[in-house]
């Protein structure tokens, strides 16, 4: 078992409460080489503005993009704040070159206990 930690943006706020209040059960990120090597039974540290959160993992997929994940999961699942697919795409490409990195990689989400 490895620990991974997982720097939230101050302007991510939602994310990290939403973590906390178990509303937000699957975490995703471009699947990049770095984000590849996390794995089930791993765990997650979540840190937003010196607060720290851990969860373990449970369940790891790879998807080829956000359409083909959102063919298996409820947005609600990964991003439980907000009102619509087209907005949760909106944040996913608000990060910086996340579009080209999912595009490239893909998506990796993580179940979490």
């Amino acid at each position: 078992m490895s620990s991974h930690t997982l720097k939230i943006r101050k302007v991510d706020k939602p994310v990290f409460d939403s973590i906390v209040k178990g509303e937000k059960v699957i975490e995703t990120r471009a699947a990049t080489p770095r984000y590849r090597k996390i794995k089930a039974g791993d765990i997650l540290t979540f840190v937003y503005q010196g607060e720290r959160l851990e969860k373990e993992i449970k369940k790891v997929k790879v998807y080829k993009g956000i359409d083909e994940m959102l063919e298996e999961l409820d947005f609600k699942q990964v991003m439980p704040f907000v009102g619509s697919v087209e907005e949760m795409k909106i944040i996913y490409y608000s990060f910086p070159k996340y579009k080209d990195k999912i595009k490239k990689h893909g998506l990796i989400a993580w179940w979490m206990k």
